[in-house]
């Protein structure tokens, strides 16, 4: 299944694009898409648009794990990232691709194996994980390759079946 993690921004949105089959992940691409700080909100939330448009008319995900929000402390920050997501998801509903939305703690939970892991721990496992020979770069790009990770663990996993609802099973009389 090809996954396309997304790290939520205005200013850098990262990207990562992996294939993801049972316990295998394997890296496919990475990147981020950037807008310039001068411009205003709304010209920069259209070329997000635009690009990541572009971008899924490459890629052609079969789905996408986007990051929720965490705010920490500036809240001004938040709200342009907030903006920004609302754009990609818009993007993403928009050609119909599947979204699953993932916590920071899941995405850290998922690759480090701890929810309170470091961006660092964070960073050099998805290194491991997907066999590059540097941490990936920048660390919005890394970010969404983690997220993508995350989605891929949980998607391909032998947990993650579809059972049929059978009534009579489940008698409560």
């Amino acid at each position: 299944m090809r996954i396309l993690g997304i790290d939520p921004g205005v200013a850098t949105i990262g990207f990562g694009l992996i294939e993801a089959s049972r316990a295998q992940v394997r890296l496919q691409r990475y990147g981020v898409i950037t807008t310039p700080a001068g411009l205003p909100l709304s010209t920069r939330l259209y070329q997000i648009s635009q690009d990541l448009s572009q971008l899924l008319e490459t890629f052609q995900p079969e789905e996408t794990a986007v990051e929720e929000l965490f705010f920490s402390k500036n809240i001004t920050t938040g709200i342009a990232v907030a903006h920004g997501r609302g754009v990609i998801l818009l993007e993403l509903e928009r050609a119909g691709i599947p979204v699953f939305e993932f916590t920071p703690m899941q995405v850290k939970q998922a690759v480090a194996g701890y929810g309170g892991a470091d961006k660092k721990q964070v960073m050099l496992m998805t290194q491991r994980l997907l066999k590059m020979k540097t941490i990936p770069r920048p660390d919005d790009a890394a970010d969404a390759l983690a997220i993508a990770i995350c989605h891929g663990r949980s998607a391909t996993s032998l947990l993650n079946t579809e059972r049929v609802f059978d009534p009579k099973r489940y008698d409560t009389r």
